[in-house]
């Protein structure tokens, strides 16, 4: 699973990182401070569990787990406190668990081990409505309502300030959709990330233009302009034969 550790105390995340490092089935972790930065890794990473601080700098991750929930696809949060007293407000905002500090190996470990359990059976059910799903169409969240758009439509998709744009041919939608989500599901062979923020089809670009720091700016059909950003040059060149 890969975490998201969300609190504005360096040592805290530390030593809940520490522990995390003991704990089985974690791939990744990373850290946020700030509830922005928090929104803005959960639109560009996969995330599968986060654990949120109640009280942060002028913030409260309480918050932030209400913003979770307007999330297509939220991650699994738990509250990682020193304050006791928000529990049964952290339940009703449906958090996973809730956990005390100073933590404890055996208290983290366990709390983990629920939602492994629970993410294993879900990957069951996410393989098989996958395999159900046409080709050619993909869900996309549209405020309270799920429309399918054909891949075909789709020109690019960026994530910033705690939003995620579709852009297609005839519309831009906005979801709360990680683009990460959006890299695994759309055909790897048509469409490519070119920037911490943004994924493009291939065949929707119009013309590529050298930028900034030997970088590239993409123009797309519709005249939408992408930049391509240093981390991802390379895989670009390959992809486009340059």
């Amino acid at each position: 699973m890969d975490v998201l550790l969300v609190d504005d105390e360096a040592l805290a995340r530390n030593e809940l990182k520490y522990l995390l490092h003991h704990c089985e089935g974690i791939s990744s972790i990373t850290e946020a401070s700030t509830v922005q930065e928090a929104l803005e890794i959960l639109l560009t990473e996969s995330i599968d569990l986060a654990f949120l601080d109640i009280q942060l700098t002028d913030e409260s991750g309480l918050d932030l787990a209400d913003k979770l929930k307007n999330m297509a696809y939220p991650p699994e949060f738990i509250f990682a406190t020193a304050y006791d007293e928000y529990a049964v407000e952290a339940f009703e905002k449906n958090a996973e668990d809730y956990i005390l500090k100073p933590f404890e190996l055996e208290r983290v470990q366990e709390a983990v081990r629920r939602v492994r359990e629970r993410f294993n059976k879900e990957d069951i059910v996410e393989k098989q409505e996958a395999q159900s799903l046409t080709r050619k169409k993909v869900p996309i969240w549209d405020q309270d309502r799920m429309i399918m758009v054909n891949m075909e439509e789709i020109l690019a998709i960026e994530a910033s300030k705690g939003v995620t744009k579709i852009y297609t041919k005839t519309k831009t939608y906005q979801t709360q959709t990680s683009l990460t989500y959006w890299q695994q599901k759309l055909d790897k062979q048509m469409f490519m990330r070119v920037h911490r923020s943004f994924v493009v089809k291939i065949d929707e670009i119009q013309e590529i233009q050298p930028w900034f720091n030997h970088t590239y700016r993409l123009t797309l059909t519709g005249d939408l302009k992408i930049p391509v950003s240093r981390s991802y040059l390379k895989s670009f060149r390959e992809k486009v034969g340059i």
